[in-house]
C-alpha cells in the first residue's frame, strides 16, 4: 500500500524511529490519528489482526520517541498490536503482504527486521526474555534500555508473575508496560492519575522514597511501618500493591491515548533504577466505532470495508470443526452433567460460544493458562466428573508435562480437543500445529484419533468422551468436506481402522483429513486407500494384512513426519518384519512459515497431485 502524502503528510515524513525522534512533539498527536487511520486502511485490505494494533498506537509512537531502538530494545508481548511497530519501523509500504506467503510475518520476527528483538506468536513470554536482556544489559555496561509490552490477558499467565518474581528478586533496570483494556480495577483513569504517576515517577518521589530507605536502615520495625504506610496511601489510589509486592515501583494507571503524558511519564521513567512497572489503560479497537464496540470480533479480521458497520460473513456454508466440537459438546452436556469443559481463554476459536452460555457451571476459562487447564482437568476427573480440554495444537506444547505427569501416568479420564492441528496458514511458525501426534504418541495409555471428515470429528469425540482413560481427537483449522452428521452418538471400536476403496500393489494409509486428497490420487495410481482412524493404538491387524497383499506402503498425515504417526508404522512394521517399502508423506523437519493452507499443502506436496507425483516418483527409483 503505498503511502498517500497528502492523505497522511504526518506519518510520510517517519518512516523510521530516526526521522520520529527529529518531529516536536507538538505533532505526535497529529501523527497518532494518521497512524491509526494508515493502519485501519491497510489490514482492510490486507486481512489481519486489527483491533489490538488500533488501542497501541500511543504507546508504539511514544516508545519509539522516548528510547533509542533498536539500540534500546523494545519486546511486544505475543505480537498482535505490533501492527503500528512494523509500520513505524520501516515496513509501512510491505503492510498489505502480512500474512501472506512471502509477505510480511504475522509477528514479531528477528529475521524481518532488527527492531523486533523476539520473535513470538505464544503470549506470556516478554518479561522473561526481557529480564534476560536487562541481566546482559547490565553485564554490557553501556546504559542499553529493556522495555517489555504485556496485556492484560497475557499477564494472566504463570510464566508472567514467574519472570515477575524473579525480576523483583535480582532487581535489574528494567522496564514493564502493562497494555490494560479489560481491568476493573482500573477505571480511575483521568487527570489525578495523570497527574499521581508524573509525581510517582519524576525524581523528587523517587529521591525522597530511597533517601527514606536508607535512613532508615537498621530499624527493623520503623521500616515497616513507613514501608506499610506507602504502601497503604499508594493502595487507596492505584491498584499497584501486587506488583510493589513483587519488588517493582509500580506506576499508573494512566490513559493510554494520550500520547504527551506517556511521552513525559516514560521519559521519567527511563532512567529510574531497578525494575519499574508502568500501567496504561487503552481500548482496543481505539479510533474505529466498529472494532470499539466488538474487539473480541475484530480481533483477526478478513478483507472488509472500514464504511461498513460489520464484517463480512464467510462464504464456505460447511461447518468448521471448531463448530463441530461446539454442537457435540451441548448435545453431550445435555445428556451429562459430569461432562466440564475447559478452555484456556479460546472460548471463539474453539467453537464454545454456544455451549458456554447454556451450559455455563459446565464451562470454565481459566486464561492464558494451558498448565493449570490441564490439571484442573485432573483434578476434575478425580473427583468423578468427564473433563474435555478445548486447546489448539501449538498451545497444548505448553501443557505437556500436565499431560504426561498429571493425565496419563494416572490413566485418568481426560480427553483433549485439539483444535488447529495441522496447518493453520496465516499466523505462521509458531501457531502450525504440527507436533502433536510426535509428542504425544510416545506417551503411555494415550488413545488418539483423527477423523477424516465432520461425521467422524463427532462421533471420535463422543468415543474419547465414553473412554475411561485419556484420549485426544485431533481436527484441523476450518470447514470439512461437507460430510453430513450423524446426530446420533455411536462409539467407534478403538484401534480399527476402515478400509475406503480396495485397489492394487500401492496401499495409501491415511491418518486424518487428507483423506480424500488421497483417494483422488488413489484413482489416477489404482491404489488402495484406508482411513486409520487411531494413531494409537493402530489397527496392527490391518497394517499386517495391507503390507502382505501390497507392494508400497504409504502413509499420509498432516504432522510432522519425524515421530508421527507413519513413524509408528514403520515402527510396527520393522518389529513384525513386514518388509516392504514405506514412503511416509507429512511436514517437513523445518518451520513451516505462514501462508494460506492451500498455498502450503501444495508447495508440501500434500495435495491430490503432490501426493500422485510422491508417490509416482517413489515407484519410480
Amino acid at each position: 500500500m503505498t503511502l498517500d502524502i497528502s492523505k497522511y503528510p504526518t506519518l510520510s515524513l517517519t518512516n523510521t524511529p530516526d526521522e520520529l525522534r527529529l518531529m516536536p512533539k507538538e505533532s505526535l498527536p497529529k501523527l497518532c490519528q494518521e497512524l491509526r487511520e494508515y493502519l485501519l486502511n491497510s489490514v482492510s485490505q490486507s486481512s489481519g489482526h486489527l483491533a489490538s494494533g488500533l488501542g497501541t498506537v500511543e504507546l508504539t509512537v511514544a516508545l519509539h520517541y522516548v528510547y533509542n531502538t533498536p539500540f534500546d530494545q523494545l519486546i511486544w508481548d505475543v505480537g498482535h498490536q505490533a501492527y503500528p511497530h512494523k509500520i513505524m519501523t520501516g515496513r509501512r509500504e510491505q503492510m498489505s503482504t502480512i500474512r501472506q506467503k512471502e509477505g510480511l510475518h504475522p509477528f514479531p520476527w528477528r529475521g524481518e527486521s532488527e527492531y523486533d528483538v523476539l520473535s513470538v506468536g505464544h503470549s506470556s513470554t516478554s518479561i522473561s526474555a526481557a529480564l534476560g536482556i536487562a541481566i546482559s544489559a547490565a553485564k554490557e555496561g553501556n546504559n542499553r534500555k529493556v522495555v517489555s509490552v504485556i496485556g492484560d490477558g497475557a499477564i494472566t499467565a504463570g510464566m508472567a508473575f514467574e519472570a515477575l518474581n524473579h525480576a523483583g528478586d535480582i532487581r535489574p533496570d528494567m522496564l514493564v508496560i502493562l497494555n490494560d483494556n479489560e481491568m476493573s480495577i482500573s477505571e480511575n483513569v483521568g487527570a489525578l492519575n495523570n497527574h499521581l504517576a508524573r509525581i510517582l515517577s519524576g525524581s523528587l518521589y523517587t529521591s525522597i522514597r530511597e533517601g527514606g530507605k536508607k535512613a532508615l536502615r537498621g530499624l527493623p520495625p520503623i521500616k515497616e511501618l513507613v514501608k506499610r504506610t506507602e504502601e497503604h496511601l499508594k493502595g487507596m489510589i492505584v491498584p499497584g500493591t501486587l506488583f510493589e509486592e513483587f519488588g517493582f515501583n509500580y506506576i499508573g494507571p494512566i490513559d493510554g491515548h494520550d500520547v504527551n503524558e506517556l511521552v513525559k511519564t516514560l521519559k521519567n521513567m527511563r532512567d529510574l533504577k531497578g525494575p519499574q512497572f508502568l500501567h496504561i489503560m487503552t481500548k482496543k479497537g481505539k479510533g474505529y466505532e466498529p472494532a470499539e464496540k466488538d474487539p473480541i470480533g475484530y480481533h483477526g479480521v478478513p478483507k472488509f470495508d472500514p464504511s461498513r458497520t460489520s464484517l463480512p460473513k464467510s462464504q464456505s456454508g460447511k461447518p468448521t470443526y471448531s463448530q463441530i466440537f461446539g454442537d457435540f459438546l451441548c448435545d453431550m452436556a445435555a445428556q451429562d452433567e459430569k461432562l466440564m469443559a475447559i478452555t484456556p481463554a479460546m472460548r471463539e476459536g474453539s467453537g464454545m460460544v454456544r455451549f458456554s452460555k447454556e451450559f455455563p457451571k459446565q464451562y470454565f476459562d481459566v486464561a492464558i493458562a494451558e498448565q493449570h487447564a490441564v490439571t484442573l482437568a485432573t483434578g476434575m476427573a478425580i473427583a468423578g466428573n468427564k473433563p474435555i480440554v478445548a486447546i489448539y495444537s501449538t498451545f497444548l506444547q505448553r501443557g505437556y508435562d500436565q499431560l504426561i505427569h498429571d493425565v496419563a501416568i494416572m490413566d485418568l479420564p481426560v480427553m483433549f480437543a485439539i483444535d488447529r492441528a495441522g496447518l493453520v496458514g496465516a499466523d505462521g511458525q509458531t501457531h502450525q500445529g504440527a507436533f502433536d501426534l510426535s509428542f504425544m504418541r510416545c506417551i503411555p495409555n494415550m488413545v488418539i484419533m483423527a477423523p477424516s471428515d465432520e461425521n467422524e470429528c463427532r462421533q471420535m469425540l463422543y468415543t474419547g468422551h465414553q473412554h475411561t482413560g485419556p484420549s485426544a481427537v485431533r481436527y484441523p483449522r476450518g470447514g470439512g468436506n461437507g460430510t453430513s452428521v450423524d446426530k446420533c452418538f455411536t462409539a467407534l471400536e478403538i484401534g480399527k481402522g476402515r478400509l475406503i476403496r480396495q485397489g492394487e500393489k500401492v496401499a495409501i494409509l491415511s491418518f486424518g483429513t487428507f483423506l480424500d486428497n488421497a483417494l483422488i490420487a488413489a484413482e489416477k495410481l489404482n491404489a488402495t486407500v484406508a482411513d486409520m482412524r487411531f494413531v494409537k493404538p493402530l489397527d496392527e491387524e490391518l497394517i499386517r494384512n495391507l503390507s502382505q497383499c501390497h507392494d508400497v506402503i504409504v502413509t499420509l498425515e498432516e504432522n510432522a513426519i519425524m515421530g508421527g504417526a507413519g513413524a509408528g508404522v514403520n515402527e510396527f512394521m520393522m518389529k513384525e518384519k513386514l518388509l516392504k517399502p514405506v514412503l511416509n508423506l507429512g511436514l517437513p523437519d523445518h518451520f513451516v512459515a505462514q501462508g494460506t493452507q492451500e498455498e502450503l499443502h501444495a508447495e508440501l506436496g500434500l495435495d491430490a497431485g503432490g501426493i500422485e507425483q510422491s508417490i509416482l516418483d517413489y515407484l519410480a527409483k
